[in-house]
């Protein structure tokens, strides 16, 4: 089940559930209920995509693939390492990404994200799988001289459009969410390719050690790494992250 969430022709938000790619249905108990399909039907061409949910927080997972790691010259980490970025720098499938001023360098980095489906604090990793509502594609946006400037990654990655997420939320239970190809398009040309199998930390791991430091609560967002390959992105260029079984998350570079 694809669950999104919209912005109808009244101007009202709405959740659904996409199928055959155009057809949105409404839902009822979404998201975190239990969600009850309708036959009221919407076009998604007819349609403005939002995010898909709306956290309190997002919190990202560094250096959570090998071969990412090595083309860093870094070293693999004992245990995840993590920070913030901003509910300010949300955007949603096809809205733009804006260069913010006297920056020269804006990377991608494509992602698998964890949507948190319960109020949860300190459970284990066995306890995970219950506690998520499903998946969606992320692209930690990061302006990399800053990163490489600063001695923590705030700066870098908290600038305004620099999270886009979506297009959906991947909900199914017969996924293996550790085992998907992740793959990144720019300008149509692919520049990231690896599977979630390559991770360093399992998303199980990933929800149950984040839940030991902060309450995690529904709609939280949690990304989880970016595999090698990262590299600039220029106005007007159009960038996509692909995850098998999740979709394609499309963005401008304005």
């Amino acid at each position: 089940m694809k669950l999104i969430r919209f912005q109808a022709a009244d101007g009202k938000e709405k959740y659904g559930i996409v199928e055959n790619e155009n057809n949105i249905y409404i839902v009822k108990g979404a998201p975190f209920g239990k969600i009850k399909p309708t036959i009221e039907k919407y076009d998604i061409r007819m349609v403005k995509i939002l995010t898909p949910c709306i956290p309190t927080k997002i919190i990202g997972i560094g250096l959570n693939y090998k071969e990412h790691v090595e083309e860093l010259n870094q070293s693999i980490p004992d245990e995840p390492i993590i920070f913030l970025k901003p509910v300010s720098g949300l955007i949603a499938h096809l809205e733009s990404i804006i260069y913010p001023p006297k920056v020269n360098r804006v990377d991608y980095e494509a992602e698998l994200a964890i949507i948190i489906k319960n109020e949860i604090k300190n459970i284990t990793s066995d306890q995970a799988k219950d506690n998520i509502l499903g998946y969606t594609c992320l692209n930690d946006v990061t302006a990399r001289e800053l990163q490489q400037k600063d001695i923590q990654w705030t700066r870098a990655k908290s600038f305004d459009t620099f999270c886009p997420v979506g297009p959906h939320i991947l909900i199914d239970d017969t996924i293996d969410a550790n085992n998907l190809k992740i793959e990144l398009f720019l300008n149509g040309e692919i520049k990231q390719s690896s599977n979630t199998n390559n991770l360093i930390f399992s998303l199980e791991k990933i929800v149950s050690y984040v839940s030991g430091i902060m309450t995690l609560y529904p709609g939280d967002i949690i990304t989880t790494g970016t595999p090698k390959g990262i590299g600039p992105m220029k106005k007007g260029d159009i960038v996509e992250v692909k995850i098998e079984n999740i979709g394609t998350l499309k963005n401008y570079i304005g």
